[in-house]
């Protein structure tokens, strides 16, 4: 009878052990007001070896907040794969003002994001996940599982975007320098209602991505995040991306999928004009026009 309640259990547990959750819980901190909750969890970061390249509370999201950091080895591999795998360098932190910390589960978006490189990255994963758990905490993790062979090619639906879909260019520029300039001079500008929440650029290899507040208070973030859940919190901010004189963005039905995959359909159909609002404000800020 043991032997068959072992059997079971394993049974039970293999589809969950080859399954990846977006986010981890951390040990929570002190309540207050966001902006002290991120100055917590910034120190935390900072004091771990991380470097804080911004944090943010988001427009239409009261009591919530981001910080965002880098990890040096993660960002060194990232320098070695080039190309649109520097989407995969920041490393997002979510808070509440009631103490509540999240972070993102870096192998589950590595391994959407580096594909079939993800192993190239592993070690450095690996490594970056353990200083994040030490600093923050190491709690269950949520927001849906999608199964590790999936995510390198990860699609919500299928016939849906992936992660090099044609929909992710928004302007091509003469060069490199001329792209990453147009979007520092729109976000200071606020084009779109946008700011900037962190920026990397490796002019070296052509590469560099930039964190946008999407802050229109009733085409930014904050409706559709609501709408789909904001425990996700740790998803955001959205990002432009170049590589060489191309500024990209992940199309959001790849997206915002991938950072809420336990979304049903239903309330993904609430948010359907979502894509089209996020590529035509990514445009404007890559120096382009409305499509």
């Amino acid at each position: 009878m043991r032997h068959i309640v072992a059997v079971m259990a394993l049974v039970f547990w293999a589809p969950l052990a080859f399954a990846l959750s977006p986010y981890f819980l951390g040990t929570k901190v002190p309540a207050g007001d966001v902006q002290a909750v991120m100055s917590q969890v910034e120190g935390k970061l900072a004091k771990a070896g991380f470097k804080v390249l911004g944090k943010y509370a988001p427009s239409g999201l009261p009591g919530y907040g981001v910080v965002v950091v880098s990890d040096k080895s993660l960002l060194d591999v990232v320098r070695q794969l080039g190309g649109a795998s520097i989407v995969a360098a920041p490393i997002r932190v979510g808070v509440k003002a009631d103490g509540t910390v999240s972070y993102m589960n870096l192998e589950y978006w590595t391994r959407a994001y580096l594909r079939k490189r993800y192993s190239l990255a592993q070690k450095a994963v690996t490594a970056a996940q353990a200083r994040l758990a030490r600093a923050l905490g190491m709690g269950k993790p949520f927001g849906g599982d999608v199964a590790t062979k999936d995510l390198a090619d990860y699609q919500y639906m299928f016939g849906m975007e992936g992660f090099e879909s044609d929909k992710n260019l928004l302007m091509e520029h003469l060069v490199f320098d001329d792209a990453v300039q147009a979007i520092r001079d729109n976000l200071a500008r606020n084009v779109g209602k946008t700011a900037k929440v962190y920026e990397i650029v490796l002019p070296d290899k052509q590469m560099a991505v930039f964190g946008v507040a999407l802050n229109d208070p009733k085409e930014g973030e904050g409706w559709w995040v609501k709408t789909i859940g904001a425990d996700n919190i740790a998803a955001l901010p959205y990002e432009i991306f170049v590589v060489n004189n191309k500024a990209s963005h992940l199309f959001a039905r790849f997206r915002i999928a991938l950072g809420w995959p336990n979304v049903g359909m239903g309330s993904f159909m609430r948010i359907v004009e979502a894509p089209g609002i996020i590529r035509d404000t990514l445009t404007e800020v890559a120096g382009g026009a409305h499509r």
